[in-house]
């Protein structure tokens, strides 16, 4: 699979969109601030990617659907994701699930997603998600951004026949995920935003 540049800013509109709808449905943010509180309430957080973020607790006023999609997501990406556990991807995703990717393209079904992420593993063996510095849901949409990290350290498919020689480099990629969830508890939809110009730039493939 290709994951070669091409949308470079999605991840800040999508995030952008439902905080908004957030900020007029006054909604709280689960957010992790710098240092503290600032007088106002408000806090800037510095760059995830850089590796001083944290999960924040879950917001108090959420519905027991928006807190439960939430969890889902965090054991999806802590466990799931990070471990390699594909196994378990029909905890948070349904069979007939359609995923979009950053260069425009998106797959149908839970097998084919399976196979996608675990193409990921066989070049990044290491890579995992492991904090979720900021997370909204309202109803059955969830916003989720994560810190993708991992080494360049084996092969990666060119998707002409070929491979790319790993460089050996680590990426540490600020992404945020979409997902619509159904009544069962899993996402029908989901849709993945990073910066792939960064991502490639960092493992020295760009």
């Amino acid at each position: 699979m290709s994951i070669r540049p091409t949308l470079k800013t999605a991840g800040s509109l999508a995030l952008g969109i439902l905080a908004v709808g957030a900020v007029q449905s006054g909604l709280t943010l689960a957010m992790t601030p710098e240092n503290g509180t600032a007088p106002d309430g408000w806090v800037p957080m510095p760059n995830p990617a850089d590796g001083r973020m944290t999960s924040p607790p879950l917001p108090a006023n959420l519905a027991a659907a928006e807190r439960e999609h939430l969890e889902t997501f965090d054991v999806l990406d802590f466990e799931v994701f990070s471990n390699h556990d594909w196994a378990r991807l029909s905890e948070s995703h349904a069979r007939n699930i359609r995923v979009h990717f950053p260069d425009g393209h998106y797959t149908d079904g839970i097998d084919k997603h399976i196979a996608d992420m675990a193409s990921w593993a066989a070049w990044a063996p290491d890579i995992a998600i492991r904090v979720h510095p900021l997370r909204l849901a309202k109803e059955n949409l969830t916003a989720v951004m994560g810190v993708m990290k991992g080494t360049f350290s084996r092969p990666m498919p060119d998707g002409k026949g070929g491979t790319i020689a790993p460089t050996g480099k680590a990426f540490a990629v600020n992404m945020v995920t979409v997902g619509i969830w159904n009544r069962q508890g899993t996402m029908d939809e989901e849709f993945l935003f990073w910066d792939n110009q960064t991502f490639y730039g960092q493992m020295g493939v760009a």
